[in-house]
């Protein structure tokens, strides 16, 4: 049913989540962080099983350990990333679009013909890159 008054819709404050690790996996503080398609996190990447989660709170260094054996803290919000170039390179025309991810630290305007997962929506850019809300 449609709301027919004002609501006080409840929110979550901080943002913060924990996620287990990929196996053999290296987040950086500041990465890109995702799920893959076993839900486990690992760093952005080209990929098109990943689901965005935010951005690492913390090095998680699972380089030597199995799934699970750590967990990065991951939070959400509105993060500026690095932009890609050329013809992927994001400009303000593009805000309110979907973003896609390219590494741990870099989005794109583009899919790249279907290789990519979204990044989230794109808030603003500026000089120093794209920030993109997840």
């Amino acid at each position: 049913m449609a709301l027919s008054a004002d609501r006080n819709t409840p929110r979550r404050e901080g943002g913060f989540e924990s996620h287990p690790v990929k196996a053999s996996t290296k987040i950086y503080a500041g990465a890109l962080v995702c799920l893959d398609a076993s839900g486990w996190a690992v760093p952005g990447s080209v990929a098109t099983t990943l689901t965005v989660l935010g951005r690492a709170d913390a090095l998680a260094d699972n380089s030597a350990g199995a799934n699970g054996d750590i967990n990065v803290q991951v939070r959400r919000g509105i993060f500026q990333w690095k932009n890609s170039a050329s013809s992927d390179e994001i400009t303000r025309a593009e805000i309110g679009d979907t973003a896609y991810i390219v590494d741990d630290e870099t989005v794109a305007k583009t899919d790249g013909s279907s290789a990519r997962s979204a990044a989230g929506i794109i808030i603003d850019v500026d000089a120093q890159g794209v920030w993109i809300e997840s």
